[in-house]
Parts: structure tokens; sequence; C-alpha cells
């Protein structure tokens, strides 16, 4: 993951402090889990068991190690693995260097659809080999029937694919929170979090898109809401209203400084919101925070002000965390 480095905020540019998460916010998926995270969840109860029997100086050990509270977690944290589902929650981490399990960052693949590749890929990769199998012994037409078995294992892989990102260190460049195209580029009169005019950037994501979101700038998280809703095709102008969706209220940490809002919605296909960020924490320009799997919308909220320049149009394609999305001529932006 690249990630801008945080600069200093001048105290003008600082907000109130950030509100507590709501309550109907129980872990990175508010929606609920599915039955691949069930079955996870479930696996960890195993693992944890088989740590404290029969490995209690590790135990210990990342215990020693542990940052923070682990106050409100839904069962035990042993090691950084327990927190995928419950991150945003406790107040807990493990610096870098001791995290046993980093190495998974550096996979090609989102760490959030890692069980969906297990519990879903395994079985599609034994139905591949076995109808590769069945389609060289009963037909000449085997590489036909390989490929029609197979499609859905790459379909899979390709969706959950987190390739690296070069995120642009320009002074005064925001970028794309999503993969997709631009749907929808709307100005608004005025924005309830924002406090003024202010226009939104709509980003489509179909399945074929990377689905993992990352920050438009250098921010601090100041709120999150969830609202539970429908599952319309994200494509629909209407889904932005009535689709489930988590709305992520960020108070930038450099210039031009002041409030902007992404908003990730649900899809017809796409049910899953994953974010994983915590009120009050800081994230870097280009910095993963979460995903939607499968078909889904991302909005960013900007404020609309006259050092505004849009960088993109409605058709645009953009990638997450390199494509800029606005450029900021404003004082206080340095070459």
């Amino acid at each position: 993951m690249t990630a801008q480095k945080i600069s200093s905020v001048p105290e003008w540019a600082k907000v109130e402090q950030p509100e507590p998460l709501p309550a109907e916010i129980t872990g990175v998926q508010p929606g609920g889990v599915g039955w691949c995270a069930r079955m996870e969840l479930a696996w960890g109860r195993v693992r944890r068991w088989y740590l404290k029997r029969f490995r209690p100086g590790y135990v210990r050990r990342m215990a020693e190690l542990r940052r923070g509270s682990t106050e409100g977690a839904p069962h035990e944290i042993l090691d950084p693995r327990d927190l995928k589902y419950c991150r945003n929650v406790v107040q807990c981490d493990w610096a870098p260097e001791h995290d046993p399990f980093r190495w998974r960052e550096r996979l090609p693949f989102a760490r959030w659809g890692l069980a969906e590749l297990v519990f879903m890929g395994g079985p599609l990769a034994l139905l591949t080999s076995a109808g590769v199998m069945l389609a060289i012994w009963q037909s000449g037409w085997w590489w036909l029937a390989a490929a029609g078995a197979a499609m859905p294992l790459a379909l899979l892989v390709w969706f959950f694919r987190d390739p690296p990102r070069q995120v642009p260190q320009a002074p005064g460049l925001w970028v794309s929170p999503a993969d997709g195209t631009v749907v929808e580029i709307t100005r608004l009169e005025e924005d309830p979090f924002i406090g003024s005019r202010a226009v939104r950037v709509s980003i489509f994501l179909s399945i074929f898109d990377v689905h993992v979101n990352r920050s438009p700038c250098a921010a601090r998280v100041v709120a999150l809401r969830y609202q539970p809703g429908e599952f319309l095709n994200a494509m629909r102008p209407q889904s932005a209203q009535r689709n489930e969706n988590l709305w992520i209220g960020l108070e930038a940490l450099e210039a031009p400084y002041g409030r902007l809002a992404v908003r990730v919605i649900a899809g017809a296909i796409a049910r899953r919101i994953v974010c994983v960020l915590r009120p009050g924490e800081e994230l870097g320009r280009g910095q993963k925070f979460g995903m939607i799997k499968l078909g889904s919308r991302t909005e960013l909220i900007l404020p609309d002000r006259e050092d505004l320049e849009l960088l993109v149009e409605v058709g645009s394609k953009v990638r997450a965390g390199s494509s800029p999305i606005v450029r900021w001529q404003c004082k206080g932006i340095s070459s």
C-alpha cells in the first residue's frame, strides 16, 4: 500500500472532535456477514482454542506487544487475525513490525476477500479440475469444456484482485476513492456536513472493476453513518438514495483542508460493504480502508469552491488511489 505522508495540520484547519461510532455499526461489515465470513469466524474460534492450548508462549508474547484496549471486541483478540471483522469497534492494534501476518498485504488480492477465495475458490478449483478430466475423457473438444469449467474460478479471482497503485504525490491533487466509470457529477446547493455548496462525483463499479476503496486525500475520520436499504442496480440514479450505504465524513489533513465525504453504496449483486475505519483515525492519500463485494457505487462529495478544478467528466474511467479527481489551485499549496 502506497500512501502520502501526513504533514502537520494548522490549528485553524481542525474541526470538532470525531463522533463516536454509531451503535448500529457492530463490525467492519455493517450490513452483516455472509456464510463465508461465518465460516471464517468459526475457524477463528478453533484457532484461538488451539493457540491457547498448544502455544501459550505465542499468546503471551502477542498480548505483550498489543497496543490499546480490546474492550468492545465480540471475541478474544489474540493476534492481528482476530481484528479482521471487528477492527473498527476496538482500539487495539499491533505495530507493523510485530504483525506476523503482514505479508498478506503483499498478496495481489484484497485481504477482505481471502475467505471467499478459499471457501468459494477451493470447490470451484476442484470442479474445474474434474470438468477438465471429464472433458478430456469424453471429447476432443476438451479445451472448450475446460474453459467453461474454469470461467467461474477466473471471475472470482479477478474480482478480488488488489493490484498495487502508484499514488500521485503532487500537492493539491486528490484521487479517486474507487475504480470504475464516472456516471454523474452533480452540483449541490448545500451539503449539511460540508456546510456549503458541494459537488458530488458518482462512480459506478462493475463486477470487472477492482472493488477496494481508498482515501482521496490525507484525512482524519470525523464520522461514520450506516443506512440499511435496498439493493437496486447501482447504475440507476435511485440507488444512491434507496440502497444500503455507508457514509464517511472526513477532515482533510492537506491543503486546502476542510471537509469532504465518501459514500459507499451497495448494488444489486454487491451486498457486503466493508469499512475498517475508526472515528479519529488518520489516513494517507490513496490508503486502503475497505471494499464493496461485487458491483456497486461510490460517491465523493467535495466543497464547491472557485479554486476547485475537476479533472474528470461523465464517462471518465478512474482507478482508486491513482487517478486524480480534482486539483486545488489555492494558497497554501506549493509545488
